[in-house]
C-alpha cells in the first residue's frame, strides 16, 4: 500500500500540481489510514469495503479527532481511492458512498486597524535584523499572501516600477498582487541597507534571508511574527494568516468588491472569500448594538 501510496503523491505533484505542504498534508492522512489497516491486518487494497470505513471514523471519533480534521482526512482518503480506481487497481471505489460532512465555517480572528499599526511600528531601523522584519510584515499586510508565499518570494517577483510582486499559490499558479508604497519603501530599504549585510559573500535568490543567508521558513517567520505581536500588547493570539485575514477584511469594510479580493488572496472559488462578508456583518451588528438606543 506504501506503494501505493507514492504512486498517488506522485500523481498529485506531476499532474495536480499541488504544492509541497498539501502534499505531505495527503502524505500524513492516508498514511494514518494504511497504518490503521496494517494493525487490523487487512493488506490487500482490494477487499477494503465501506464498512472498513466506517469502523475507521469511528476510530478516529474514539481517538478524539475533532470534526474538522476528521472531514480532511477522509478528502485524502477519498481522493486516493478516486486515484486508485483511475489507475483501474480496484474496480469499484467503496468510498463513494461516504457523505463528506460540511463543516460549519467559522469566522476567521482579524485585527483591527489600530492592532496592524501598532504592530507595524514595532521593528525600526536599529539592526538589519529588524529592517527585514518590517519589510516582511508590511509585504505580509500590504498583499495578504500566504506565509509559505511569502517566504517563497524571489529577487526577481518584485517590481518596484509598476508597483506588484508575482506569486505563486496553490498548485504553483501564478497571480500579480498589488503593493502598496510603503510596503515598497521597506523593501528598498532592506535590499539596500539590509540584505546585503545578512547574506554578505553568499547568494541566494530568495528575497528573504536569514542570518546564514539561507531561504527564510515559515516556522522562522512565525516566531518572529509572535515576538512583535507580544511587544504590540496583542492580547489575541496571532499568526501570519491572521494578517491575511486582517488584509482581506480592511479592504472590505473600505468598500473593495469580492471579486479583486478574491483575485488577490488567491481563492479558486469565490465562496472561500465570502467568509469575509460574515465577518463585515458581524461588525456592523456589532456598531448597532454599541450605538443605537433601543439595542
Amino acid at each position: 500500500m506504501n506503494r501505493l501510496l507514492e504512486s498517488f503523491l506522485f500523481y498529485l505533484a506531476s499532474v495536480k500540481g499541488l504544492s509541497k505542504n498539501t502534499l505531505e498534508s495527503y502524505r500524513r492522512d492516508a498514511q494514518r489510514f494504511i497504518s490503521y489497516l496494517d494493525n487490523k491486518r487487512i493488506d490487500d487494497i482490494k477487499t477494503i469495503s465501506y464498512k472498513h470505513f466506517l469502523d475507521y471514523l469511528t476510530y478516529l471519533r474514539e481517538q478524539g479527532l475533532s470534526a474538522r480534521s476528521t472531514a480532511r482526512m477522509l478528502v485524502s482518503i477519498k481522493q486516493f481511492f478516486k486515484f486508485l480506481q483511475i489507475e483501474r487497481i480496484i474496480d469499484t471505489n467503496p468510498t463513494e458512498l461516504i457523505k463528506t460532512p460540511r463543516m460549519r465555517r467559522t469566522i476567521p480572528d482579524y485585527l483591527s486597524l489600530e492592532d496592524v499599526e501598532r504592530l507595524l511600528s514595532i521593528p525600526g531601523e536599529s539592526s538589519q535584523k529588524e529592517i527585514r522584519d518590517k519589510a516582511m510584515l508590511e509585504v505580509l499586510y500590504a498583499t495578504g499572501i500566504r506565509v509559505s508565499e511569502l517566504v517563497g518570494l524571489e529577487l526577481n517577483s518584485v517590481n518596484f516600477e509598476l508597483g506588484y510582486i508575482i506569486v505563486f499559490g496553490k498548485g504553483s499558479k501564478e497571480r500579480i498582487v498589488p503593493t502598496g508604497e510603503k510596503a515598497r519603501n521597506s523593501l528598498r530599504v532592506y535590499l539596500s541597507d539590509s540584505r546585503p549585510n545578512i547574506i554578505k559573500n553568499r547568494d541566494s535568490i530568495y528575497l528573504f534571508v536569514t542570518r546564514r543567508g539561507e531561504k527564510m521558513t515559515r516556522q522562522g517567520f512565525w516566531k518572529i511574527l509572535k515576538n512583535y505581536g507580544i511587544k504590540a500588547g496583542i492580547m489575541k493570539g496571532i499568526s501570519p494568516h491572521t494578517i491575511r485575514h486582517s488584509f482581506a477584511t480592511h479592504l472590505l469594510q473600505r468598500g473593495a468588491d469580492l471579486r479583486s479580493i478574491q483575485l488577490m488572496l488567491g481563492h479558486s472559488d469565490i465562496s472561500t472569500t465570502q467568509i469575509y462578508t460574515h465577518i463585515a456583518n458581524e461588525r456592523l451588528k456589532e456598531i448597532h448594538r454599541k450605538y443605537h438606543p433601543r439595542s
